[in-house]
């Protein structure tokens, strides 16, 4: 099994790391993943610069290449140039911080899975659900599991895998749920600051809200202690309202 592993947070990032460490055993194992944090970075990629690589290494043993650029871009760049041949499997994180909900659409961690998609190679994009004193454990046990099952199964095509994990001990998970992304919004307060210099500038905070409910959804599946499995698709095409559409735009 040849894996690549990326992020979004970085690859000195403890969660890559720790995804390292749990798996690296499982097959050939490659790690290419950004300089420096990218997050909420979305699915961008770079056209206008050249995008930089370097090799980095940890405790003096080569760990991986760090890529000037996005998670998307780490993910090509792997595939079509680094690799000696392409991955049977991406797996990106794990992700500092839940992907669930609206967050998915944000997150570099999903996109860099969403690009193994593209490409057509089997991706799964794992998240664990806190910012502050994380596990790193628990989500990497879970992946130990998940991995070997993406490569024997694989997804159904223009599927990706979203995996997210709360955080408590391994041994207190309750086990998998299959879920549905939540409908949810960020609402946003930006807090205006000046800088010593008279200029103003904003600083962006807020929180998540859950829109309808929430049963069968990644975010309930956290909350009541399961690890969410939710399989996400890039088609944007609100369906439902296709031939509503079809009646009122077109007469």
């Amino acid at each position: 099994m040849r894996i690549l592993i990326s992020n979004d947070d970085g690859i000195h990032a403890p969660g890559i790391q720790a995804l390292h460490a749990a798996i690296h055993d499982l097959g050939e194992t490659h790690v290419v993943a950004p300089h420096a944090e990218q997050s909420a970075v979305g699915h961008a990629i770079t056209l206008s610069n050249p995008i930089k690589c370097r090799p980095v290494e940890r405790d003096g043993r080569f760990f991986g290449h760090a890529v000037g650029g996005t998670p998307a871009d780490c993910v090509k760049l792997a595939v079509y140039a680094l690799l000696p041949q392409r991955p049977d499997v991406v797996v990106s994180g794990i992700n500092l911080g839940p992907n669930a909900g609206i967050s998915v659409i944000y997150s570099g961690t999903v996109s860099a899975a969403t690009e193994g998609t593209i490409i057509g190679i089997p991706s799964m994009a794992i998240s664990l659900a806190t910012f502050t004193n994380p596990i790193w454990d628990t989500p990497a046990r879970v992946a130990r599991d998940l991995v070997p099952k993406l490569a024997k199964r694989g997804l159904p095509p223009e599927t990706l895998l979203n995996v997210n994990v709360p955080n408590i001990p391994f041994d207190q998970i309750k086990g998998y749920k299959v879920t549905r992304m939540g409908r949810s919004r960020f609402v946003e307060v930006f807090h205006r600051r000046t800088d010593p210099r008279d200029n103003v500038y904003f600083w962006m905070d807020g929180d998540m809200e859950l829109l309808g409910d929430g049963e069968g959804t990644d975010i309930q599946a956290l909350e009541d202690g399961f690890v969410s499995l939710t399989p996400i698709w890039f088609d944007l095409t609100h369906a439902a309202v296709l031939e509503e559409f079809k009646r009122e735009w077109t007469e």
